[in-house]
């Protein structure tokens, strides 16, 4: 199973700066402790200064990650604020019938609210449900 971890980069920041990417750590150690068998696909990870890539390369990879969203069998979005990066990633997931968990206070945007195929209201939550078996049990039909 191969999982996307999509989520803030930039958020609405006017300038090139990155949100703190702590998050991403705790979701993959999470999933990697209570999954067995799945590849993480982490943007951030692969892609630690996009934010000083040249016009062509940055949209390239942006073009590519939204693509791979689409393509993998899982979408975690963590959105503690608006992304429109992470919205457009979960439109491709969307689009292509994955699963999607969303963990954000957002419940009323409606990318969140008609894309996700689950919402959490934080990250606390979200790893209890992957720590319950619950996930897997959800996502194991993929």
């Amino acid at each position: 199973m191969r999982i996307f971890l999509a989520g803030i980069m930039q958020g609405s920041r006017a300038e090139k700066g990155i949100a703190a990417q702590d998050y991403r750590s705790r979701l993959a150690q999470a999933l990697r402790q209570h999954l067995d068998g799945i590849e993480i696909v982490d943007p951030f990870a692969l892609h630690p200064t996009s934010v000083e890539y040249s016009f062509e390369d940055g949209r390239q990879t942006f073009l590519a990650l939204s693509e791979e969203a689409g393509r993998c069998d899982v979408v975690i979005a963590y959105l503690p604020e608006a992304s429109m990066g992470t919205a457009i990633e979960i439109w491709e997931a969307y689009r292509n019938r994955r699963t999607i968990y969303t963990i954000s206070p957002l419940r009323e945007n409606w990318v969140i609210k008609f894309l996700s195929t689950r919402v959490f209201a934080e990250l606390d939550q979200f790893v209890d449900f992957v720590a319950s078996g619950e996930f897997e049990r959800e996502v194991a039909p993929l």
